[in-house]
């Protein structure tokens, strides 16, 4: 078990690498997540070897695309 803060909030989590924790966490679509651990982006293919430790401080990141507001 880990203490850390996922988005702001403090959780108690068992979860040891971060693929784990984001089908810990029910991440939707969790290939569309990026994270940050500690101020770091970690690359996609890092997520099974990026341990968790206690009071990391983890960002899910949800990236959306938008459409213009121009209107003619």
């Amino acid at each position: 078990m880990a203490v850390v803060t996922i988005n702001g909030e403090g959780k108690t989590v068992s979860a040891t690498t971060i693929t784990e924790l984001l089908a810990e966490e029910a991440v939707k679509m969790p290939d569309m997540v990026s994270v940050q651990c500690n101020d770091a982006m970690v690359n996609r293919s890092d997520f099974d070897a990026t341990l968790i430790q206690d009071g990391d401080v983890i960002e899910f990141l949800y990236f959306m695309g938008g459409g213009s507001t121009y209107s003619t």
